[in-house]
């Protein structure tokens, strides 16, 4: 019990202590693995990645890729320091990389280091479109998803190790095993992951308004992605994503307000 006691007592100071603000919404979020650490680990990660695979250069494609993520890195900056968030990026070292890979994906690690799949291009289908994917993905560094799902990944550690030591029957402690495997996980862990998708979304279609690029796109891109899964998906609540259609709904009930924010820093037409 005592045990018990210490690591709860250390979990709590853990979160009273290792704290950040997203920058977007104000909110407090949690952040046990400094920046300072993640950036460089993410950084030689992605270094190593580039050097394993076939990474597209010369090409119109990869130089959209360049071209959209620059627009959406000042795109970021300037609604940054709008906000009184001046040198927020300083740690940023934004890279942009098109890889021949039939995947359908993009992301972006810690600090800036992006990656776009050839395969997801057809999708994307103009440079509006990848401009809703690049916002996105920028989205989750600039608010530090990353930081974030490490920093739940390790409380869930320790809740589970909380409850072990407390629990002295094996029997029991083998039932609550499973129960907090299943229920951490469905109840914190996904829901934890599908708000930081809709919070990128949101992000990111302000992000690619605020570039020039059109957010009424970004509906349009989801529609697309919903038609090649065939509709296939798991239920929303077993899912690190939202439902294409929740996100439909979401892209096409910001677009509007997308522009509006456009309209503060003078960008009143949009290019597909």
């Amino acid at each position: 019990m005592k045990r018990n006691k210490v690591i709860l007592g250390f979990a709590l100071a853990l979160l009273l202590v290792a704290c950040a603000t997203n920058p977007f919404t104000g909110k407090k979020t949690i952040a046990l693995v400094p920046n300072s650490q993640l950036f460089p680990t993410a950084f030689a990660q992605y270094n190593q990645f580039l050097n394993e695979n076939n990474v597209v250069t010369g090409t119109k494609d990869a130089e959209m890729i360049q071209r959209v993520g620059q627009r959406i890195a000042v795109a970021a900056e300037r609604y940054l320091n709008a906000n009184g968030h001046q040198g927020y990026l300083n740690d940023y070292k934004w890279e942009y990389n098109l890889v021949k890979d039939e995947t359908v994906n993009a992301w972006c690690m810690p600090g800036g280091k992006i990656v776009f799949y050839t395969g997801i291009l057809p999708i994307a289908q103009n440079e509006a479109g990848v401009a809703a994917i690049m916002g996105h993905e920028v989205a989750h560094a600039l608010a530090n998803h990353g930081q974030q799902r490490m920093s739940a990944g390790i409380l869930q550690q320790l809740g589970a190790v909380a409850g072990n030591v407390a629990i002295k029957d094996d029997q029991t402690r083998a039932i609550f095993n499973q129960a907090y495997g299943i229920g951490s996980q469905l109840g914190v862990m996904l829901p934890f992951s599908r708000s930081h998708e809709t919070e990128s979304d949101l992000i990111g279609i302000y992000l690619m308004a605020i570039a020039g690029y059109n957010p009424d796109e970004a509906a349009g891109l989801w529609k697309r992605m919903k038609a090649k899964s065939g509709g296939q998906a798991p239920p929303e609540f077993m899912s690190t994503h939202p439902s294409n259609d929740t996100r439909i709904a979401n892209l096409t009930k910001w677009a509007p307000q997308a522009k509006a924010e456009a309209k503060k820093y003078g960008v009143t037409t949009f290019r597909n």
